[in-house]
Parts: structure tokens; C-alpha cells; sequence
């Protein structure tokens, strides 16, 4: 149990609290669940091409692609869905039963999609179980985020959740990782006609064989959240967190877009630089990898420094960097460039999204945050995300720039950086709650703001 959100609940006391080992166990499962549905959602994304193939064959690579990269957008379709009934049934009844009715649905959609025959064995019905498999995977995503995220911050002290929070944002980055190690791996040791016709489906059936272990560590979690809590801590009116909830919907809408964008580049690197897919899988390994140390570290320091300074500086660099780093990589075309590119551009930016995610969920009422946070997260990624790489293909195919994609990640991570701006600190360090480590220091006031 955290402290509590109001003075009704009671004087707030550490005794609440998870141990330590009971945290450690806590925030594993929690990231070790969250990295595989977020591993089994994007490497989807790793093998749009052979998809394409298998789904909607044309005699354009072009269509095939854009078929492909719709399947994949129509996932992002049931998130906010997701995010409503999971969040809602996470406030009301528990984060771990949200989690684990979450977790089934995405082993049900990856199995699915990854045992659905091609267009040439079953018609036209390939593709409509296809696109059906990943709506209930994204409906699955959009209400795992919210209680994934929020089981984290409610399983740490309020002066580490900035770094417990980080594994969020790592795990994603780790399932990453390993989805472009795994498609690494595959483009080596299988032809292209291999790869086309079973290797995407190795790979994405990988994830769905843990999800059994999965399930069985959430089963043994603690829970954070009661019943009794939610209904005697008022959460007052839509207006007293407006500001995180724009602000947070803005900064993620930002971050969706480069997000994926960076899980593009190995089929930008394919399609567009013609590098090789073992040279462009290469490039995605080094891209999430990266990630996952930038992430860890800057919600780290964002525990000591606060959250708006480790997102602002970030934010600002990331900004000025990208069109040198895609001149870079779009004129040199080699090995050097497309990974350096990568890691400058990973690097800068993932560090501030440790921040990012404890800013907005300190923000909102203990009673409406897993909903709410779920909702603030998947409406940008479900707009944003679920046509950000249709977007780009099509401007690739229209201008035939391969800089159009630099210019307009450029333009939106400024509205991101505007929007982290306005939103307000919510460190407990720059609050003056008076702790530090697992222990208090100095009296704690019977109610912390968005604790």
C-alpha cells in the first residue's frame, strides 16, 4: 500500500508499505509482464514487410506494405476501449486481476495471429482474422498500461518512483531489444523467401510461449489497491487535474510518434536506404538498446532533481539534433551512420520518459489514476501511434524525401517540449515532502497531492 491520496483514509505512515524484497518481486512481474505484451504488440511492427506478404500479397510492394502497416494500425483502434474497461476494472477491483485479464487477451491475439494461414491457403479471410487478432491485442495493451504503470508507482516510495517508474519505459525498450535481436537472428540464418514465409511467425510465437510463466508471477503479486480506498478517497472534479491530463496527453502524442518512428527504421532502412534487413534489424537492436540505459537514468535523477528538469534539457537537445542526425544517415547510407544516427537520437530521447511517467501519474487522484493514466497514454498512441507509420510510408512513397521524416518528427517533439513546459512538478524532492530513501526524515503531511 502507498500513502494515501486523502486525510479521511487516515494519518499516512510507512508501514503501508511494500518490504524491499516485496517491491523487487512487485516491480519484476509488473515489467516482465508489460515487456512481453509489448514485445508480442511491436515486433509486429519489425516484420511489416514479410507480413504484407503473407496477408496481402500485390504486385506492389508498396500496397502490400501499406496493407500490412494497417493491420498493424487497427490495433491501436481498441486501446482507449482498453484503457476505459481494464482501468475502470483496476480502480474498482485491483491492479494484479486487471493485469492478469489483460495478459490472457494478448496470449490469445499473438497465438492467432501468429497460426492464422496466408491469403494463399484461406482468401480473404486471412487477413480479416488477422486484423481481428490485433484488435484484441490492443485492447489487451490499452488497459495493461494503465495497470502495469500505476501497480509500479504504487509499489515503490514516493522518493524512487521516478526510477521504479523507468522500467515502464525500459521494459518496452527491452522487448524491443529483443524483438530486433530475435529478427536479427532470424534475417541471418533464413533466406528472404524463409523470412516472408515462416520466420515472422517464429518470431512473433516466441512471446506467446511465456506467457504462461508470466501469468503464474503475477498470480503470487501483492495487491496495492483495496476497495475501501477507492471509495473513501474523493478525486474531486475533471478540472482540478485537467492540466496533467492535456499536458500528459500532449507529451505522449509527441513521444508516440518518434517512438514509432524508431521501430520504423528497420523498414526504413530496408525500404527506403536499401540497406540489408540484418543491417537495418542491426540498427533497431542498437536504437531500443540504448533506450533502456537513457530511460532508467533519467528517471533516476529525476527522484533527485525533479521531474520537469530531466524532461526539459532532454527534450530541447533531441529537438536540435534530428535533422543533422538523418542528414547523416540519409546521405552516408552505411553501416556507421545508421546505427550512430540511432543511438545519438535513442539516447537523447529516451531519457526523460522515466520522468515523463511518474509526472503525470503523481498528478492524478489515487481512485480514477489507473484509468485515467491509461486513458492519457493509449487516446495519443491509438491517433498518434496506429497511423504514424502508414503517415510516413505515405510521405515517403509522395515526396520521395527520405528527410520529410526528420522535418516532421522535428515539428512535433517541439509541441511535446511545449507541453512538458506547462506541466507542473510533481517530485516529492522539489515538493519538500521531506524524504529520502525508504524512510522519512522529517514529518509527512497527512496528504500528499497525487500520491
Amino acid at each position: 500500500m502507498e500513502l494515501p491520496d486523502d486525510p479521511a483514509v487516515g494519518k499516512a505512515s510507512f508501514d503501508h508499505f511494500l518490504t524491499r524484497a516485496e517491491r523487487r518481486r512487485a516491480i519484476f512481474a509488473a515489467t516482465l509482464g508489460n515487456g512481453l505484451e509489448f514485445y508480442d504488440f511491436i515486433t509486429f511492427a519489425f516484420f511489416a514487410i514479410q507480413i504484407g506478404h503473407t496477408f496481402f500479397p500485390s504486385h506492389s510492394s508498396f500496397l502490400s506494405l501499406m496493407g500490412s502497416l494497417a493491420t498493424f494500425g487497427a490495433g491501436f483502434l481498441t486501446r482507449p476501449l482498453g484503457a476505459h474497461i481494464l482501468g475502470g476494472y483496476a480502480d474498482r477491483v485491483g491492479r494484479k486481476p486487471a493485469m492478469l485479464v489483460s495478459m490472457s487477451l494478448m496470449g490469445a491475439g499473438i497465438l492467432i495471429l501468429a497460426l492464422t494461414p496466408g491469403f494463399s491457403t484461406i482468401g480473404y479471410a486471412a487477413p480479416v482474422i488477422a486484423v481481428l487478432a490485433r484488435l484484441i491485442q490492443g485492447f489487451a495493451l490499452g488497459g495493461e498500461v494503465g495497470s502495469a504503470t500505476i501497480y509500479m508507482m504504487e509499489s515503490a516510495t514516493p522518493a524512487r518512483r521516478g526510477g521504479t517508474m523507468s522500467w515502464q519505459g525500459a521494459s518496452q525498450s527491452v522487448a524491443a531489444s529483443i524483438g530486433a535481436l530475435v529478427g536479427l537472428g532470424l534475417s541471418l540464418v533464413l533466406t528472404p523467401a524463409e523470412l516472408s514465409a515462416y520466420g515472422w511467425r517464429i518470431a512473433l510465437a516466441l512471446g506467446a510461449t511465456i506467457v504462461p510463466v508470466a501469468l503464474y508471477v503475477r498470480r503470487a503479486l501483492p495487491e496495492t489497491v483495496h476497495a475501501p480506498d477507492s471509495a473513501l478517497v474523493p478525486h474531486g472534479p475533471f478540472r482540478a487535474y485537467m492540466r496533467p491530463v492535456i499536458c500528459g496527453f500532449l507529451i505522449i502524442a509527441a513521444g508516440t510518434i518518434g517512438n514509432y518512428i524508431f521501430q520504423y527504421m528497420a523498414t526504413f532502412g530496408q525500404n527506403t536506404l536499401r540497406l540489408s534487413p540484418s543491417l537495418s534489424m542491426a540498427g533497431e537492436l542498437a536504437n531500443n538498446g540504448i533506450s533502456v540505459a537513457a530511460v532508467m537514468a533519467g528517471g533516476a535523477m529525476s527522484d533527485r532533481l525533479g521531474r520537469r528538469s530531466v524532461m526539459l534539457g532532454p527534450q530541447l537537445l533531441f529537438c536540435v539534433l534530428i535533422v543533422p542526425c538523418f542528414l547523416w544517415l540519409t546521405t552516408a547510407r552505411d553501416a556507421t551512420s545508421f546505427l550512430g544516427a540511432n543511438l545519438i537520437l535513442s539516447a537523447t530521447s529516451g531519457y526523460m520518459y522515466g520522468a515523463v511517467y511518474a509526472a503525470i501519474s503523481e498528478s492524478i487522484p489515487k481512485a480514477v489514476r489507473a484509468r485515467v493514466f491509461a486513458l492519457v497514454y493509449s487516446v495519443p498512441v491509438a491517433v498518434f501511434g496506429g497511423s504514424t507509420q502508414v503517415f510516413i510510408t505515405w510521405l515517403l512513397h509522395v515526396t520521395r524525401n527520405p528527410m520529410s521524416i526528420a522535418w516532421y518528427l522535428t515539428g512535433v517533439s517541439l509541441i511535446g517540449l511545449a507541453a512538458m513546459y506547462a506541466l507542473r512538478e510533481s517530485a516529492p524532492v522539489r515538493l519538500n515532502y521531506g524524504l529520502s530513501g525508504d524512510l522519512p526524515v522529517a514529518p509527512i503531511p497527512s496528504a500528499i497531492p497525487g500520491s
